[in-house]
């Protein structure tokens, strides 16, 4: 009995052996990166047009629809749809979602084309593109580009804003308080302010209003770190010195950074008087918020505004429509003739006026 029992437990051994010698399933394993699937469009089909009005605002553009990406496992995916008008030069993230598809109001569609510089009552050809993303371990991937055509119409654009109260306008927060934008609603914030004192301190605020989690400032005593603390009623005061004059100040909510630099402006270029080699000085007016000056331009030439001497801060106008761009073209000059030229910096889109005298 003893060797039978003996011979069974034997026999049970060979058995698990020969078990766990067997080859266990697999995965499930990441792709490689040209192995993962990416998203594809369902809807819109690419070429269908699109018209916004301002009696078809509120309504729905379209909803977009993808096939999820495939990484060779489940996993929570977070798609952006991301749109353009420059072959994605410039991208605006217009959603955000964990579904394949995602409703698009005209509103929506309108602003951001706005943003990005489209033209109104004018059909473009809209760039879009899915970015899907899992965690900073597994690779991006992007869906092939689909492309609609989309007139907006024009309208006041509500770009995101920081309020910026401080010791040059007495600390009064409410809705008339000085504001940086956000031109392309990035996180990303940039306006010219008009500092009166040789030293200034400011806070920036998400609202017209003093709450602790969306008050901006600096962690550090100094006031000039540079670094942003964002919420806890913003630490420490942002100090400036310099002043008086004109500011271009900078924050990035993005890395948590500021900047700030004082700006005097000038006109250069081979249509001014000291050609590209001396700057024409401009004046800056306190009421009127804008630099001016009148000097004779000669015809067939051109010029660019520039700050402090400098090529680091210049402006220029790509594409002739009177709205400036840092490092834009150079501005052609018709005839020759006495100009008054006005520089505006005080709204969230730069602009210009040349006046024939």
């Amino acid at each position: 009995m003893k060797t039978k029992y003996i011979s069974l437990f034997m026999i049970v051994l060979g058995l698990l052996f020969i078990a766990g010698c067997e080859e266990l399933p697999e995965g499930p394993f990441l792709k490689s990166e040209k192995e993962i699937v990416k998203p594809k469009f369902s809807n819109p089909s690419g070429g269908t047009s699109f018209t916004i009005t301002e009696a078809n605002e509120n309504n729905v553009m379209t909803t977009f629809k993808w096939s999820a990406a495939d990484y060779g496992f489940q996993a929570a995916v977070t798609y952006t749809l991301q749109v353009s008008i420059n072959n994605f030069k410039d991208i605006n993230d217009i959603g955000v979602t964990t579904k394949t598809e995602l409703e698009i109001l005209n509103s929506k569609m309108n602003t951001v084309l706005l943003i990005l510089g489209a033209e109104p009552d004018v059909s473009v050809a809209v760039k879009c593109r899915l970015k899907a993303f899992i965690n900073p371990n597994v690779p991006l991937v992007y869906s092939d580009t689909l492309t609609i055509n989309v007139k907006p119409f024009e309208k006041a654009i509500e770009y995101p804003k920081l309020y910026v109260p401080g010791s040059y306008q007495g600390w009064v927060l409410n809705e008339s308080t000085p504001v940086i934008t956000s031109a392309k609603s990035d996180g990303k914030y940039e306006g010219y302010l008009y500092f009166p004192d040789a030293n200034t301190e400011f806070k920036l605020t998400k609202v017209p209003a003093w709450e602790e989690p969306n008050t901006i400032g600096d962690p550090d005593p100094s006031g000039m770190s540079g670094t942003l603390k964002i919420g806890g009623w913003g630490g420490n005061n942002i100090k400036v010195t310099g002043g008086p004059g004109q500011f271009r100040i900078n924050a990035d909510l993005n890395e948590a950074t500021y900047s700030w630099v004082k700006t005097t402006w000038a006109l250069i270029g081979d249509a001014t008087p000291g050609g590209w080699s001396t700057d024409t000085p401009m004046t800056y007016n306190i009421n009127e918020n804008t630099w001016t000056v009148t000097v004779n331009l000669i015809g067939g030439k051109s010029f660019k505004f520039r700050a402090n001497g400098e090529w680091a801060i210049n402006l220029g106008d790509t594409g002739g429509d009177r709205k400036l761009e840092y490092n834009g073209d150079n501005i052609p000059v018709a005839e020759n003739g006495n100009y008054t030229i006005t520089l505006d910096l005080s709204k969230t889109i730069y602009k210009y006026k040349i006046v024939k005298n």
